[in-house]
């Protein structure tokens, strides 16, 4: 396990040794003793946190809403800064799933969750008490991942899928890094542009032009984290001006970028996604 640390954070973090069998899937093992209050910085994927152990991680969500133990949520959790974490003694495995192919695990689509964090238990009832029970009888991480992984691979084949123009479609918005013009995405797979657009927001939980706007944020974002200057990323990165950074920046996180620069929540990923780029995955 190594030991990532940024100001006051200081976190074990452990990967798996092998790619999940299920393209889209990546994971990572938390232990943190001390988790102090972090902004969750929005991501384009669909995260599932497994807690196992003594400690509980837990998310204060706008309204005063408090979810603790294992949660889902859909793309872009923590948008405007309205999510925080926190914890003593949080162990973890945390999971990054493709929206492609989150309907199918998750047995419900990412529109169904909304902007909300809901309890795994929720969604899958005395399995997700099991698979917690399970991570926390074994002692090594590797052993975590792989019977993650199992289930993960289990229900994946028993989903359904989405259509494949909507995955053709996420895929070019993710390659591009945000940069595809939405508009003639409907016509690349032979589509009307209202099929698309509904098909795409009803499966993968975001309509394209936010998918789009989120992805290109999210690159941007880790361009921040690497200490690149902000009018430099802002050029590099699609954005019209520096300004129009600063705007997308604030809506997605509440901070700016000079502060989104600091914040552990994108650092980390260095260590705990090293195979997988700033936009997540496919």
């Amino acid at each position: 396990m190594r030991t990532f640390v940024r100001g006051a954070a200081m976190w074990g973090v452990e990967c798996p040794q092998r790619p999940s069998r299920v393209t889209g899937v990546t994971m990572a093992g938390f232990h943190v003793p001390n988790l102090e209050t972090l902004r969750i910085v929005p991501h384009p994927a669909v995260t599932l946190l497994l807690e196992f152990g003594a400690g509980s991680p837990v998310l204060d969500c706008p309204a005063g809403r408090q979810q603790r133990g294992s949660i889902v949520a859909g793309p872009g959790l923590g948008s405007g800064g309205a999510v925080r974490a926190r914890g003593e003694n949080v162990e973890c495995v945390q999971v990054r799933l493709s929206p492609v192919i989150a309907r199918a695990i998750l047995g419900a689509s990412p529109a169904d969750l909304g902007a909300a964090v809901v309890t795994l238990g929720d969604l899958w009832g005395r399995e997700s008490s099991r698979i917690c029970e399970q991570l926390g009888d074994v002692s090594s991480w590797q052993d975590r991942f792989a019977l993650t992984d199992v289930l993960l691979a289990r229900r994946h084949e028993a989903g359904p899928p989405v259509d494949p123009e909507v995955a053709w479609a996420w895929h070019r918005i993710v390659v591009s890094r945000g940069l595809t013009r939405v508009d003639g995405l409907a016509a690349e797979v032979g589509w009307s542009r209202k099929r698309l657009w509904s098909r795409f927001r009803s499966q993968l939980g975001l309509p394209p032009k936010r998918a789009v706007k989120l992805v290109r944020f999210d690159h941007a974002a880790h361009r921040l984290v690497a200490g690149q200057g902000a009018a430099q990323v802002a050029a590099d990165t699609g954005y019209a001006d520096q300004s129009h950074l600063h705007r997308d920046v604030m809506a997605f996180t509440g901070a700016t970028p000079a502060t989104v620069a600091g914040e552990p929540f994108l650092a980390v990923d260095d260590i705990a996604w090293p195979s997988g780029s700033a936009c997540g995955p496919r």
